[in-house]
């Protein structure tokens, strides 16, 4: 509709394909139905420029450019580098992101008959090509791999033709004898780029001088074409109101382009982190790679490819059967239907759900209101409910309403209420147990939280207690566990995560200690760690036994990502059966970036990095979010968080 002429050439110069193949381990696993469509840059840019001089428009080049020319509106569309941007960097306050990994453009004279992902690895380590045709004698090969490999091969001394002879005879059998073409190719990091404000008085940025996204995604020509027609439609519904119309543009494209740019991140740190798959099976790892940036997920992918997505399902029934022949399977469950082994615990489908307590428990006992919520999230259909943080001491309580496991009355009152629950239905109750610790003695959380109680308070115990304190607590979670065996329960789940006590000794924002117990990680973990030994002990092996941690505090100087994997492997090693990925809420200094999902990249790392079994939610809402987050191995299982 912008420009039908131009439009309809184009068009007509397309290679068109419908399938991605991945090679991977000597397999290659390909997926249908994706609609590509792609041609040479110097074919487009030869159809723009007939176009521009039909239209009247004149065309120069090879002048180098050390200021702005003059005009009513002064359009920078040129590139990255941009000298527009450069000129007025002030007003447009870019920010760079510069990737950890390095790539060249590379051409080859073999025709792809598939958008193609490959995986070689060498001595130097890991190598992955993005390959695709772009007319009916070329296709574009991109080599990328971490700056570590990339030195290791030593071609960060290389000369264009050292790489080329490099990456040919890495890839030599999926070249299939043919050669690699190179144009200026050199080793560069990509650069995300975006900027504060597109347009400064009546020069306007467009393309990837305002913005780019991974090459991964595939969308920066197309995002530029976009930004020139909504340009040009903003200019034409504001004739005379040259501030305004550039106003309309930059509202219509930025959030546009900033989904574009979050999608494109999220196919970036898959590559630069694809080594943490490299214990999945071909199948898994395709699907894990489909669904990367966020767009394609279990649902879409069976519309698109019915036959694929049945293979995986398939495939993750049968692992999660124990079986080795996937092929077996004709009509497979979908992967949040399949069931989990946890030792000896057979869990019948990985959905949980976790209903909100509401403070209505008296001296700790569970009541009516408690055997309702949870029989009614039984009920739902899910394999697991967990239940409300279950303090383990009076002094371990959040609020005077706190259910608790510390007296011979609530283990009753739990023993019915799980009874009731194994009767109607075949869920399965995790016992959440924790301790408040420095958020104790607060007020009910109807009213908001952390409001210390205004009278019948009692003292609270933090990072700072002593020994005889840390004796008593992890007597009472050995005393709470085993009353909740007396119960029936057949999963206990330890809270050490939120700010509460145990996770206070974890993270470096509350643990300021300087003894063995304070400082670095191992010594911060040292009496979590003892507390998970002594209840591991008094819980029968049989039994799985899991754990809550924070993947981050999201606070500057706080636990992050890295020493999470490495107190999940810290647990893992004891005999922690599964972790439940928390973040935040250990300062008030929290800064949260809640969203869509916002724990399941978290939870995908500390799965396949700690090699541990997670569970995760983070607003996932749909059954197709879970399907995807859990065919594709990032969770064992999903919290669904149901809307209404």
């Amino acid at each position: 509709d912008a420009d039908r002429p131009t439009f309809d050439r184009i068009i007509e110069s397309f290679a068109t394909w419908n399938a991605i193949d991945i090679r991977y381990r000597g397999e290659t696993v390909r997926s249908r139905g994706h609609a590509f469509s792609g041609l040479a840059r110097k074919q487009l840019l030869a159809i723009l420029q007939e176009r521009c001089r039909e239209l009247g428009v004149e065309l120069k080049f090879f002048q180098e450019m050390i200021d702005l020319p003059e005009g009513d509106l002064v359009v920078g569309a040129d590139g990255v580098n941009s000298l527009a941007r450069r000129l007025h960097e002030g007003a447009f306050r870019p920010s760079l992101h510069v990737h950890s990994t390095k790539f060249v453009w590379f051409g080859t004279d073999l025709v792809f008959q598939a958008f193609t992902f490959i995986f070689r690895e060498n001595d130097h380590g890991l190598f992955q090509v993005h390959a695709y045709p772009f007319d009916a004698a070329t296709s574009t090969f991109i080599v990328e791999c971490p700056e570590a490999t990339w030195r290791a091969a030593g071609l960060d001394e290389a000369t264009e033709e050292d790489s080329i002879a490099y990456c040919e005879k890495l890839f030599a059998e999926d070249l299939a004898g043919r050669s690699l073409m190179s144009n200026r190719s050199l080793w560069v990091s990509f650069v995300t780029l975006s900027n504060q404000t597109w347009h400064d008085g009546n020069l306007v940025l467009l393309g990837d001088a305002a913005h780019t996204a991974h090459f991964t995604i595939g969308s920066g020509t197309k995002l530029a074409m976009e930004d020139a027609i909504a340009l040009v439609e903003a200019l034409e519904r504001r004739p005379r109101n040259l501030e305004a119309a550039l106003v309309d543009y930059e509202m219509e494209r930025q959030p546009v382009v900033e989904r574009f740019q979050q999608a494109a991140l999220e196919s970036a740190t898959y590559f630069e982190t694809v080594r943490r798959r490299s214990s999945f099976e071909p199948l898994q790892f395709a699907f894990n790679l489909l669904t990367r940036s966020g767009r394609i997920t279990h649902l879409e992918l069976r519309r698109r490819d019915p036959r694929f997505v049945t293979a995986v399902d398939a495939s993750f029934a049968a692992r999660a059967e124990g079986r080795r022949n996937a092929s077996a399977v004709l009509i497979a469950a979908p992967p949040m239907l399949a069931p989990l082994r946890l030792r000896e615990e057979r869990v019948p489908n990985r959905v949980v759900i976790a209903p909100v307590g509401d403070d209505t428990a008296v001296d700790g006992t569970p009541n009516e209101r408690h055997e309702g919520q949870l029989l009614e999230a039984a009920r739902s259909g899910a394999g697991l409910v967990l239940t409300e943080m279950v303090a383990v001491s009076p002094e371990g309580r959040i609020t005077p309403g706190t259910p608790g496991m510390y007296r011979e009355e609530h283990a009753e009152a739990w023993r019915r209420i799980l009874e009731r629950i194994h009767a109607e239905s075949e869920a399965r109750v995790i016992l959440q147990l924790g301790h408040a610790g420095p958020r104790g003695s607060t007020r009910p959380r109807r009213g908001g939280v952390d409001r210390p109680l205004r009278d019948g308070g009692w003292p609270v115990l933090s990072s700072s207690m002593g020994g005889d304190d840390m004796r008593l607590v992890t007597e009472a979670f050995v005393r709470s566990v085993g009353m909740a065996l007396a119960a029936d329960c057949h999963l206990v789940l330890l809270n050490f995560a939120h700010g509460y006590l145990l996770s206070s000794f974890i993270s470096p924002l509350s643990n300021m200690r300087h003894d063995h117990h304070g400082g670095s990680l191992e010594h911060r973990m040292r009496f979590p760690l003892e507390v998970f030994d002594a209840v591991r002990s008094a819980w029968p092996r049989a039994r799985p036994l899991g754990v809550s941690l924070n993947a981050t505090d999201w606070a500057r100087g706080g636990t992050g990502p890295d020493e999470a994997v490495a107190a999940a492997r810290m647990m893992r090693d004891r005999g922690c059966d599964f972790v439940r990925v928390l973040v935040g809420q250990t300062t008030r200094r929290t800064r949260p970036e809640y969203g869509r999902l916002f724990l399941v990249p978290f939870s995908d790392r500390i799965r396949n990095e700690a090699d541990v079994a997670t569970m995760v939610g983070g607003n996932i809402t749909t059954y197709d979010e879970a399907d995807t987050v859990l065919a594709a191995g990032r969770a064992d299982l999903c919290q669904i968080d149901p809307v209404g």
